[in-house]
């Protein structure tokens, strides 16, 4: 029993160690998808105000400033994402983007993957391969077991 509790624990110690890798994967991913996005908005940026005029009909804002809004989430918060720079706050636009796809133009199960992967960056943080881990320790900031 004593051998199996040691092998278990040499299992957990060698996931914890890959955890901030896995963090890294995911915001590279997620990163990726929407960054992929906003560059093909500002190819035609007369054809994107006209699909979110005509096609998306985004709610509340007017077409012009949902095309602007979109398509600059779409391509900042990918950066600071990929960075690990100001990570959580990075992740809330493109939350709500997210919802905003899902629930007013097009269901898909892809954006509640989405979701999945920017809810896990929202509560665990950018993880240890990041400007935000490395701005904390350099300005000896009490630090939760995440960033």
């Amino acid at each position: 029993m004593k051998l199996l509790i040691s092998i278990y624990s040499e299992f957990i110690a060698i996931l914890n160690k890959l955890s901030p890798v896995m963090i890294l994967v995911l915001r590279l991913w997620i990163a990726h998808i929407f960054f992929a996005a906003g560059l093909v908005k500002i190819e035609d940026f007369s054809t994107t105000i006209a699909l979110f005029r005509d096609e998306y009909k985004t709610p509340f804002l007017p077409p012009e400033v949902a095309a602007f809004l979109g398509t600059f989430f779409e391509l900042s918060c990918p950066i600071l994402l990929t960075l690990g720079l100001a990570t959580r706050l990075a992740t809330l636009p493109l939350l709500a983007m997210t919802a905003v796809i899902q629930f007013t133009y097009d269901q898909n199960i892809q954006h509640i993957y989405w979701a999945m992967l920017l809810g896990t960056i929202l509560v665990s943080g950018a993880g240890k391969i990041s400007l935000d881990y490395l701005i904390s320790k350099k300005f000896n900031q009490p630090r939760k077991e995440n960033l």
